[in-house]
């Protein structure tokens, strides 16, 4: 094992020293807690970056040098590469972001978000089954305290639903880790590719029922229909800054999905449900993103529509079709964080009469929670401006119109979709959903626009950070980046796909084997 194999483990082990550390500063030296926990994410940044150039071929790090399937193993290949760089990005945004009041908000913020950058880390790294689990519910554990950070009422509301939704979905990961375990008698993911298909008898029905199990759990996060009803609300009712770190959860149900479904059966089985329920899944946040006027529930439904197409794709694709998915899947993520802490900035340019709307949403319970009353910067003339563009970048991206990356990752995933032939009946059904939704987001972000900063003529500019608003541009910034480097990127991301729907390299790799 060489130097660069301890890269590893360090976006495991970095986030759970600092927040140790952090844990054990006093709560009022605020600023020393934000100085450690940005010092960190900015290391986790490069080494994340030095992570993705070594991914080329899928790299090992074999905890205590137990070799597998006896030892815990992590695996670096280029997705799971890939997708701890862009939680890193999310957790930098976030922190920045938070650093002008929302630190202050609630006890414990930057542990928490070191926390969820762990369980994140873990989980895309991670080649054994069982500490998926574990890495699971680390995630969720912190995701909780994010949830419920900065308390009020709607904000209690939705966690505890969210709580206990998350609870139920990781009962059922744990019974069906036992049903596959009980079968199999391993629970390293390459070594279960090799021994599940190998399964017959009374025994391949049980392992069938403990994948599907799994994959319940799975979805859940994922937030399909009918199972991700309570995205949107949650969402909505969390903090700016948590809402957009914890934008990337749901990606983490389609991540495992992905791997464990190719990695176990390959492309022939479950993919039917897989499709017709992320096309349900997509159908439901169209009608959701014209029912909704409230900007958080806007950025839920995206959110929901976003792992509907990602499922959908998945299902009824090839490996060209996974590459372009997983391009958009990065391109929506990014811009949906952005969207979420626009929102926060975007309201404070509501004219007088928004405050009635706000009394009749609290009246019906629809309010989020209470907010920091810090002041929060100057008002500088060119705020709304620059908050106008951001929402139009924002709009632009959820629509999936030029110039922005959603339109690239739309367009190269209808492309992958209909270049066999015969097009299937299904997949026209998928290319008329993904039209609609990117014209319900058009519709539907115009809307919002309009009445935050069209309606009134009588508005003074809203007081806004510049730590407040640096993360959306650079959010945004990193959008327009994948647009211009979009072949780069889009080799990288169908060169992660081949390799996950010809998986004998992880295999491989995971097992020590030449």
């Amino acid at each position: 094992m060489n130097w660069a194999d301890h890269l590893i483990v360090l976006p495991v082990v970095l986030p759970l020293a600092t927040s140790a550390l952090i844990v054990f500063v006093d709560e009022r030296r605020y600023r020393l807690k934000a100085t450690i926990s940005i010092a960190s994410l900015l290391a986790m940044f490069v080494v994340a970056g030095a992570l993705l150039r070594l991914a080329e071929a899928p790299r090992v790090y074999t905890i205590g040098d137990w070799p597998a399937p006896f030892g815990i193993v992590l695996v670096a290949d280029r997705l799971a590469a890939a997708l701890v760089l862009l939680a890193v990005v999310l957790a930098l945004a976030a922190s920045v972001f938070s650093l002008v009041r929302w630190q202050r908000a609630g006890p414990r913020w930057h542990a928490l978000v070191q926390f969820q950058l762990m369980g994140l880390c873990g989980a895309f790294l991670t080649g054994d089954l069982f500490n998926l689990f574990v890495f699971f519910e680390l995630m969720l554990a912190a995701s909780y305290g994010l949830v419920l950070y900065g308390s009020g009422l709607g904000r209690v509301r939705a966690g505890l639903h969210y709580i206990v939704i998350n609870l139920v979905a990781s009962l059922f990961f744990l019974v069906g880790v036992s049903l596959i375990y009980g079968v199999a008698g391993t629970l390293n993911m390459a070594d279960l590719a090799l021994r599940l298909p190998a399964l017959a008898g009374a025994e391949r029905p049980l392992a069938q029922a403990g994948a599907a199990v799994l994959a319940v759990a799975f979805l859940v996060k994922a937030g399909m229909w009918p199972l991700g009803f309570w995205l949107p609300s949650t969402y909505a009712a969390a903090s700016p800054p948590a809402a957009a770190l914890l934008s990337i959860l749901s990606k983490v149900g389609v991540y495992a999905v992905l791997r464990l479904w190719l990695l176990f059966f390959g492309d022939g089985e479950g993919g039917v449900i897989l499709a017709w329920g992320g096309m349900a899944t997509l159908a439901f946040a169209i009608a959701g993103v014209l029912a909704t006027q409230d900007l958080g529930r806007l950025a839920g439904h995206s959110l929901l529509a976003s792992s509907g197409a990602l499922l959908a794709a998945i299902g009824l694709g090839s490996a060209a079709a996974t590459g372009a998915a997983l391009y958009y899947l990065v391109a929506s993520t990014l811009g949906i964080a952005a969207l979420f802490l626009l929102i926060e900035l975007a309201q404070r340019a509501r004219a007088p009469g928004a405050d009635v709307l706000a009394l009749t949403a609290e009246a019906f319970g629809l309010e989020g929670a209470d907010e920091p009353e810090e002041d929060t910067g100057v008002a500088i003339p060119a705020t709304m401006a620059l908050l106008g563009l951001a929402f139009a970048a924002c709009a632009l991206l959820l629509a999936g119109l030029p110039p922005l990356p959603g339109f690239v990752g739309k367009f190269a995933l209808l492309a992958a979709l209909l270049a066999p032939a015969p097009v299937a009946a299904p997949v026209w059904t998928l290319l008329a959903l993904l039209l609609l939704s990117g014209l319900a987001s058009l519709v539907a972000m115009t809307r919002a626009g309009m009445s935050i900063f069209w309606a009134s003529e009588e508005r003074s500019a809203p007081r806004v950070n510049v730590l407040e608003m640096a993360p959306v541009v650079a959010l945004l910034a990193l959008c327009l980046a994948l647009t211009v480097a979009a072949d780069p990127v889009m080799r990288y991301m169908q060169e992660a796909a081949a390799a996950l729907h010809a998986p004998h390299r992880y295999i491989d790799a995971a097992l020590g084997r030449r």
